[in-house]
């Protein structure tokens, strides 16, 4: 059985996608990651797992990992949603098979309803050069072009949204 990782390598390979990998130990934040020295190839991004108030629609929030936006008056109000709050553990776990820490856009792939939709801070589609995530897994980095991280998620069919972070 693969991993959670080589699933999402398997799938990067079957579109034809380049990425970079770099393996590195166990980390869960960006402050650890930067502690790393990973930050080297690209620009590196931050992700939420987010649910609406009555927790039918869930979110994939990526943006660049500087950026600190407030959830309610800069996120909820872009997507005119209900109030918004971090989905539980168990909440990724079952939309996402993921564990606290391996937030990415990549896990669309355990995503077979479509049930997330991805958010991306619209300063992503004008870096030049690779943006990095997990490969939902927290001991490994891949730096991928935004244009074919969206030619992945369209493979996977998530709507995608974007906003002003």
């Amino acid at each position: 059985m693969m991993t959670e990782k080589e699933k999402v390598y398997a799938a990067l390979d079957e579109l034809g996608i380049e990425y970079k990998v770099i393996d590195h130990e166990e980390v869960h934040t960006i402050e650890e990651m930067d502690a790393l020295g990973i930050f080297t190839d690209g620009e590196v991004c931050k992700n939420l797992f987010l649910r609406n108030a009555n927790g039918k629609t869930h979110y994939v929030v990526s943006m660049l990992k500087d950026k600190h936006p407030d959830i309610q008056n800069t996120i909820r109000s872009q997507l005119g949603c209900s109030r918004l709050s971090f989905g539980s553990d168990e909440r990724l776990m079952k939309h996402l098979g993921l564990k606290p820490g391996a937030v990415s856009p990549f896990g669309i792939i355990n995503d077979e309803s479509h049930d997330v939709n991805l958010v991306f801070d619209s300063e992503l589609k004008k870096v030049d050069g690779f943006v990095g995530f997990h490969p939902n897994d927290c001991t490994s980095f891949v730096w991928i072009k935004f244009s074919d991280l969206l030619k992945f998620i369209k493979h996977y069919g998530n709507d995608v949204y974007y906003i002003d972070c």
